[in-house]
């Protein structure tokens, strides 16, 4: 299983969902890779922490690789970094990424991570890929390289506008390059459950058949904490209601 976690707005929390999910996939038994994406490397260092300075290779190096027809080839696990937490490994990503893009774009290298991908189908079963909030060529190369889409979304007008405009976009995706994406469903993330705007808009979102996902994440100051700790919250804080809405979230996916 390949789970790429998009939206094009930023701040929805794509990179907690994704490190989150993931550890929960490891801490249940689950070989687990998480796969960055974004320049920020937001995930990369949720998952690593002051660890991320000593990495000896990135995606970076990954796609400047494949620009060099005159390089030796590194193997897929080489780009591979464990974490300190069990079942847990994330290929880290690099600001380097963003210098690379237009020489990738022009020299069609779209479907680069998705043969990178397949080389590590039998070392993880599960891969969570975290993304940039743009439609930009990491975006739609995750997209090619996945078979399954959470859309992050937090209960905003300005989010739900964009949202249709994404769903339409990704179905372009499905069509042009990945017919077995599966648009698993929207996560609704830093829900406030006592607002009433948030309740409405979902219930609109529900009623016009968008596939909302029953377990809504709510806004939690203990999320902000798990970043600061670099510790997903299922190690950081296993009773906590936030990570039970990700457990249950977790196995929510895994049952359909």
């Amino acid at each position: 299983m390949r789970r790429v976690v998009f939206n094009q707005k930023g701040g929805v929390g794509k990179s907690s969902i994704a490190c989150n999910l993931a550890a929960v996939s490891a801490a249940a038994g689950y070989k687990t890779l998480v796969v960055d994406l974004d320049p920020q490397a937001n995930s990369s260092h949720y998952l690593l922490g002051s660890g991320l300075e000593s990495v000896d290779r990135t995606l970076a190096d990954f796609f400047a690789q494949t620009l060099s027809s005159g390089s030796g080839k590194v193997s897929a696990e080489q780009y591979v970094v464990e974490t300190p937490f069990e079942n847990l490994w994330v290929m880290p990503s690099s600001p380097d990424l963003a210098d690379l893009q237009h020489k990738l774009e022009s020299r069609y290298k779209i479907q680069k991570l998705r043969k990178l991908l397949k080389e590590l189908k039998s070392s993880y079963e599960r891969v969570y890929i975290d993304t940039a909030p743009s439609f930009n060529f990491y975006t739609v190369s995750a997209l090619i390289a996945a078979d399954r889409c959470l859309i992050p979304f937090d209960c905003d007008s300005f989010a739900r506008q964009a949202l249709y405009g994404l769903l339409s976009e990704l179905e372009d995706i499905r069509e042009e390059h990945n017919e077995d994406l599966l648009i698993e469903g929207i996560v609704v993330n830093q829900f406030q459950s006592r607002a009433a705007l948030p309740k409405k808009i979902l219930d609109e979102l529900i009623a016009e058949g968008l596939p909302v996902l029953p377990v809504y994440i709510s806004s939690s100051i203990r999320m902000r904490e798990s970043h600061e700790a670099c510790a997903p919250l299922v190690y950081l804080d296993g009773r906590h209601k936030l990570t039970q809405q990700f457990i249950e979230l977790h196995d929510h996916l895994e049952s359909r």
